[in-house]
Order: C-alpha cells, then sequence, then structure tokens
C-alpha cells in the first residue's frame, strides 16, 4: 500500500495519515523480513517507538526518518521536501522582453 493523493479527501484528519503511514512501514518491515526490535535497532530508536509509529500514534519527525531510512525509502522522504528546479526569481527574469525604463517627467519652469 502507498499512500498517493486520491487516497484522502481534503477532509482527512492527521489520524487517517498516521494510520496509513504507521501502515506503510509495517507492511514494509514484514517484506524485509524484519521484527520490530531488529528495526528499532538498524533506526537506532526504541521499539516502542516503532510500535507506537506503525499503531498510528505519531512519533518525532527524527524517529520518522530514521525509520524510513532503516527501511531504505529515502524517496518518501524526497518526496515530502523535493529540490525547488526553478527559482521564481529566473521565471520574472525570462519573462521580460525588454529591459527595465525608467520614467523622467519633464520639470516644469
Amino acid at each position: 500500500m502507498t499512500i498517493s493523493a486520491g487516497q484522502f479527501s481534503p477532509q482527512a484528519t492527521t489520524d487517517d495519515w498516521e494510520t496509513a503511514i504507521g501502515e506503510q512501514i509495517r507492511t514494509l518491515r514484514i517484506a524485509k523480513g524484519l521484527d520490530q526490535s531488529q528495526l528499532a535497532e538498524l533506526a537506532g530508536v526504541s521499539i516502542g517507538t516503532v510500535k507506537g509509529i506503525e499503531q498510528g500514534r505519531g512519533s518525532s519527525l527524527r524517529s520518522l526518518v530514521r525509520l524510513t531510512r532503516a527501511l531504505d525509502r529515502e524517496d518518501w522522504l524526497r518526496g515530502l521536501a523535493p529540490r525547488p528546479t526553478v527559482s521564481p526569481i529566473d521565471v520574472l527574469r525570462s519573462s521580460r522582453t525588454e529591459p527595465r525604463r525608467r520614467v523622467y517627467r519633464a520639470r516644469g519652469n
């Protein structure tokens, strides 16, 4: 199971997301043949942290990152924080066809 944008309605709660992420962590752990204590040791977290995340009770971002990396799913993290490929300033600069000009008003005598 993979969380997709279409899986949840805009009304999905934080609990819904935590449950889905916990289920994914558990499914991946089992697919890799690890028990909770082995994953905890690989990730450098407590077994209680693994249990809590798998049950959808949440945890710290640090623990989630450690578990994700221990399960070789850094692609999940990159999906959360992709690197920008286009600078908004560059877009503005490239949209100009002529250089900016100053407007001067004639001074009255």
